[in-house]
């Protein structure tokens, strides 16, 4: 099976559009469709090494088609301060940051800590 033909698979088994990854990996649409195309271009080995990430799939599978396409085992989930991620909406929040662009993970971070402050003081602001 092609490279081409398992990008497509790992976007598809992870639910997301083209537009979808391409923001994940920040790249453009195109760049995920010229990906998923049998004659289009391949992507750099960290680019594929964070679309597996993004798609939770093995890097191993998704670069040479070899071995499972997910981690029969338990993966180590993402945490922060000793704390285990168990809600998947929380680790997917996580797994989009660490693939944003700088002034976005700046802007969510501003976006998050906003709700931690004292309910009458979101208010006055």
């Amino acid at each position: 099976m092609q490279l081409s033909m398992r990008i497509r698979i790992a976007r598809q088994r992870a639910k997301l559009s083209q537009e979808a990854l391409a923001r994940m990996l920040g790249v453009s649409r195109g760049a995920v469709a010229n990906w998923e195309c049998a004659v289009g271009s391949l992507p750099a080995t960290t680019r594929l090494e964070r679309l597996a990430q993004a798609t939770g799939v093995c890097f191993e599978w998704l670069a040479t088609g070899r071995g499972p396409i997910t981690y029969t085992e338990p993966v180590p989930r993402p945490s922060t301060e000793g704390e285990w991620i168990d809600d998947p909406i929380e680790r997917r929040l996580v797994q989009a940051y660490r693939v944003a662009s700088r002034p976005l993970q700046r802007m969510l971070l501003r976006l998050a800590e906003a709700q931690l402050q004292d309910p009458d003081e979101r208010r006055r602001a």
